[in-house]
Formats: C-alpha cells, structure tokens, sequence
C-alpha cells in the first residue's frame, strides 16, 4: 500500500477501522501488515481496558496486544492522576476502569468528589445526572473521556457514546469548564507516538472518522489516511 511509503510508524483507530458490530473488517489484516508490525491502536474507547481489547481482538483473529492498545478511557484517568495525585474521583463508566482508577492511585467515590469523570456507562440514568450535574455545580472537575455522541453498531444501526451521555450533563449545569481526552484532543495521539516511539511527520493515523481521526492527526502533525 502506497500509503505507507515513508512512514515509521503507523497509529490504527479501532470501531469502524479494524473493526465493525464485534467483527473483524476484511481490510484489517492487510493494514496491520502493511505496518510492518510497527504500530499502535489509539482508540476512544471509554469503557474497556487495553487488556480487555486485547481479548476481543484475540477472539475476532486479530493478535493485537494490549501493550500496543491506548484507549480514551484508561488515558483520561491517567491523566487525572497525573494532575491530580490521590484525587477523589466519582466515574460514570465500567466496574473495569474503576478498578483500573484505583490501581492509578484515585480515590473512587460518590461522596465529595475533586473529579467527576464520564465514560460509556451502560448504567447511565437519571441519578448520573443528577449526582454528576450538581457535583460539578458544587466544585468538581468534569473530565469526559470522548466526544463521540456514537459510534457505528451492527446492521447500520449506532450506538450511543460518551459524549451524548455527557451531554445531557451539560444541558443541566449550563456552560461550564471541562476537560475532553479522547480525539481529536491531542493528548491521546501523544501517548501513542510514544508507544511507537516515532517522530509526528513520519507517522500515519488510519481511520474512518475525518472529525476525530483526521482533525486530530492534523493538530498533532501526523499524515492521515481515511478508511471506510
């Protein structure tokens, strides 16, 4: 693939890239060869952990480590703890990356939160609402991991994602100050040029999404490749 002429290093997006309704896409294989194995998944994901993709790509046929795996997910909470050592941290997302939150330092609670912290929470209700909206009115940071209102689910239909559960939070508390991770920000394209170890110009994102994907490559300096 022409594409990859001159290139180092290559940064993969994951839904509607590699992957589509929990399947491998027939291109998939032939991207990750042409990257000569020296590439990385920078995902918006916000409810798995890099391990647990490791799983569902290992099931799909695609061997795909979870050292290789950034996610939106794990790398706002990274940054959260990085900021913020010992923080308390109340999450709107999955029981794993809670878990991983705690492995990180944070203090995951409901009580008094520093951070309030949304994902894909497939638990999400009107009690997230409310307790998130007036814990931000209160004082805490929001930090949303993506956002991404959907993402592409089997058979054409969608499903919804961070940023639409986010959303209905900022409906509530009206224009307030929050921190967005996933792209097209650039902190997650940064920790993947560092799994790569590659400098930004010679360094190719892949993917289907020209408003996350592409912006994003662009800001950070990367060459961009649409696929889908």
């Amino acid at each position: 693939m022409h594409e990859f002429h001159g290139i180092d290093a290559t940064l993969f997006d994951l839904d509607g890239t590699l992957v589509s309704g929990g399947i491998a896409l027939p291109w998939a294989h032939q991207l990750i060869e042409a990257s000569k194995g020296h590439f990385a998944i920078v995902t918006n994901d916000a409810e798995h952990t890099s391990a647990e993709i490791e799983c569902l790509m290992q099931m799909i046929g695609l061997p795909i480590k979870q050292e290789r795996i950034v996610t939106a997910g794990m790398e706002a909470i990274r940054q959260v703890a990085e900021d913020m050592p010992g923080a308390k941290i109340a999450m709107a997302t999955s029981r794993s990356l809670q878990a991983y939150a705690r492995t990180c330092g944070l203090y995951v609670t409901d009580a008094g939160p520093d951070v309030v912290l949304i994902g894909r929470d497939r638990q999400f209700s009107y009690d997230t609402i409310r307790f998130s909206a007036n814990a931000v009115l209160a004082g805490a940071k929001l930090v949303i991991c993506n956002p991404d209102r959907t993402h592409p689910g089997p058979n054409g239909t969608i499903v919804p994602e961070t940023g639409a559960l986010a959303a209905s939070i900022l409906a509530c508390t009206g224009p307030v100050e929050h921190r967005v991770i996933g792209k097209p920000q650039p902190e997650i394209f940064l920790a993947g040029l560092k799994l790569v170890d590659s400098a930004p110009s010679r360094t190719l994102m892949v993917g289907d999404n020209p408003e996350t994907d592409g912006k994003g490559a662009e800001r950070a300096g990367l060459r961009f490749l649409k696929i889908g």
